[in-house]
């Protein structure tokens, strides 16, 4: 069986723009003002990250099922993704605040760290996971400069405090592995997924 579209459930405008990129259909499929989608990415104590970001991964695929068949809206695969950032087995999620985030750029600072993303995709029953893990080096940042990039206000929202397409490029020295995964979603891990389950590309 073959997909024309897919839905995709998650808020952020870069897994949107990796999928256009990929020339796939999609149609957002997102969380109503009843459910508390935040609550999903809390924290187990001990977890690791790995663990964590599948765990998470999941849990948003199971409440965007939900969703899908409350709504009746037409079948199709629904795929979540889910992205955190790890410094040994620390999890440096989103900052609560604009002193979380500082502190939290203050660690990354000169260190090289993991940046994990999950993907699942599930047509019915059928759930297809994949999971990729790059590593990132970052320069020595004077603290004046991170205070900077805090106060422009781009590390809230964002695991670790940053993202790659913002500013914060210019401090990083080397990368190892999917660039499109650290912004969130891998886009050959993503690809296989989807061609696995029939869904077209938009010609």
């Amino acid at each position: 069986m073959t997909h024309s579209f897919i839905y995709l459930a998650s808020q952020s405008p870069r897994r949107s723009q990796l999928l256009t990129q990929l020339r796939v259909n999609h149609e957002l499929l997102l969380a109503g003002a009843e459910e508390d989608a935040e609550a999903l990415e809390e924290m187990i104590g001990g977890e690791l990250p790995l663990a964590y970001v599948q765990r998470v991964t999941r849990a948003k695929l199971v409440a965007a099922q939900l969703r899908l068949k409350k709504r009746g809206l037409p079948p199709a695969p629904i795929l979540c993704s889910d992205t955190t950032v790890s410094l040994g087995t620390d999890i440096l999620g989103k900052p609560a605040d604009a002193h979380d985030a500082l502190t939290t750029l203050t660690r990354l600072s000169g260190r090289t760290h993991c940046v994990i993303t999950a993907v699942a995709v599930a047509d019915g029953v059928v759930i297809r996971e994949a999971v990729n893990i790059s590593h990132v080096r970052f320069l020595d940042v004077p603290q004046s400069d991170l205070q900077r990039y805090v106060d422009s206000g781009e590390p809230m929202g964002k695991a670790g405090a940053y993202a790659i397409q913002s500013q914060a490029a210019a401090w990083i020295s080397h990368i190892e592995g999917s660039y499109s995964g650290i912004m969130g979603l891998p886009l050959c891990e993503t690809a296989q997924l989807l061609r696995d389950l029939g869904v077209e590309s938009s010609r």
